[in-house]
């Protein structure tokens, strides 16, 4: 079936994150991401089985690695984070709201 949208069509500020799936396959998953002010709540880690591939196509954000280091990320910016890499999302910015495309897929063997 045909499918479409926008990823600059966002969603009207809400209490959180906005997660949407764009596609989902046995060992992929590409997401739609919309963050408005939200970060990973203090003393919580993503330690995800897979890789992610994620790009900022919108807004500003900063994640933090486990060993404390810092990223900043601004429009066009992007990153892989290879499977069981600690880190956090440490601030999003909220206007303009932070859009984020997650590509999560299982790691190179």
């Amino acid at each position: 079936m045909l499918r479409q949208g926008s990823l600059f069509r966002v969603p009207a500020a809400a209490d959180g994150e906005t997660v949407d799936v764009l596609l989902a396959r046995p060992g992929l998953r590409i997401e739609r991401i919309v963050s408005t002010g939200q970060s990973t709540p203090p003393g919580i880690w993503y330690d995800q089985p897979e890789d992610e591939w994620v790009a900022l196509l919108a807004g500003s954000a900063t994640l933090q690695w486990g060993d404390g280091s810092l990223v900043d990320l601004a429009p066009g910016d992007w990153l892989l984070i290879p499977a069981h890499i600690r880190h956090r999302v440490e601030a999003t910015s909220v206007d303009p709201p932070c859009v984020w495309l997650a590509v999560h897929a299982a790691p190179a063997p």
